[in-house]
């Protein structure tokens, strides 16, 4: 018999396959035991020179079982906790030989799991989504990181699509709230991401200066920390060292700068400061960390905003942090076994 038991199985009523925190396939019947006091019809029988499997596909919650290379049925996976896959032999002088993976298996593993795949891509492709929700979700990510010229290209595509898609203002406030100063926002974010930190500022103090009245603010440090970061990218060195005395010594010790600032300065310290390991600063994603970061804060000025998270975040983004923290706790109910669940691995 080849079984999965869990760490409270009693091995000495084994062979009366009634143990209920396991679920086993049985050579001689091809019957499956898991519990219930009797054998259910499962599959064909097993004997000499047969190669059985089996297995957990975690995103059904089933045990499957293979023979020769087949998959032979699958049945509900109700064992929670840590499982064990076991064996045991019916006679004295019985021999097995089991793989763990040493080598390749005799069931095709890899070919199992597209199937798989496939099979839940077309569960979610048999859902019915209105064209308004997808679309809206999309325009409100563009509004609310200001990429102006984008959203009008997005919706005059829209418009010409049959029919036109059109969405139902539930509530006219929202769509208000991230559109405020959206010109001013595109204009800093090109800035930003073009490494044209002394404009992005001058247009900040001049646009917005409460934003700049706190030197020792998180967009101050994030917009100061960029421009000696520019300035050591351009291989301008002395100007960077300038730089760092007089705007990035203030954010020294300060609990939540610190750490940045340390990679800032070490930039120095490299010939080729790209490939240190605080080398990420070069990199366009730290623009873009920058320029959230002065988006978020211009959108906290919007005198009508009423809840503050909202401006760290769009609904796109908190839709899919809702779907981590959902399979996050699906996961958890199971006993915390199977694949974690990676967003990037499904986007």
């Amino acid at each position: 018999m080849l079984r999965f038991t869990s760490c409270f199985f009693q091995i000495f009523i084994w062979l009366s396959r009634w143990e209920t925190n396991s679920c086993g396939y049985h050579g001689d019947d091809g019957n499956l035991y898991n519990g219930l006091g009797k054998g259910e019809t499962f599959g064909p029988t097993f004997t000499t020179n047969d190669t059985v499997g089996a297995g957990i596909n975690y995103a059904s919650q089933e045990f499957f079982f293979t023979k020769n290379g087949a998959v032979v049925g699958g049945v509900y996976k109700d064992i929670k906790g840590p499982l064990f896959p076991t064996v045991a032999v019916h006679s004295q002088n019985e021999e097995i030989e089991v793989n763990f993976g040493q080598r390749e298996f005799a069931f095709d593993l890899k070919e199992y799991e597209r199937q798989e795949a496939m099979k839940q891509k077309s569960t979610v492709d048999k859902i019915s989504l209105p064209p308004n929700i997808s679309y809206g979700l999309v325009r409100s990510y563009l509004l609310h990181y200001g990429y102006e010229e984008t959203l009008n290209a997005f919706d005059v595509a829209s418009k010409s699509t049959i029919p036109p898609i059109c969405i139902a203002q539930e509530n006219g406030s929202g769509e208000q709230d991230i559109a405020y100063a959206l010109t001013h926002r595109r204009t800093l974010r090109q800035l930003i991401r073009n490494g044209e930190i002394d404009t992005a500022l001058s247009n900040l103090r001049d646009w917005y200066p409460q934003i700049m009245q706190d030197e020792k603010s998180a967009a101050c440090f994030l917009l100061h920390s960029q421009k000696f970061i520019e300035l050591v990218r351009v291989g301008a060195l002395g100007d960077a060292v300038t730089y760092g005395r007089i705007e990035l010594a203030k954010f020294f010790k300060l609990p939540p700068f610190d750490d940045l600032v340390r990679d800032c300065v070490a930039l120095l310290a490299y010939e080729q400061p790209q490939k240190c390991s605080a080398g990420y600063l070069l990199e366009d994603s730290q623009r873009e960390i920058v320029a959230d970061a002065v988006n978020a804060m211009i959108l906290l000025t919007d005198p009508n905003v009423k809840d503050s998270q909202s401006c760290l975040r769009s609904h796109l983004e908190r839709l899919l942090r809702q779907l981590t923290v959902c399979c996050s706790e699906r996961r958890s109910f199971n006993g915390d076994q199977g694949e974690v669940f990676h967003l990037h691995r499904v986007l």
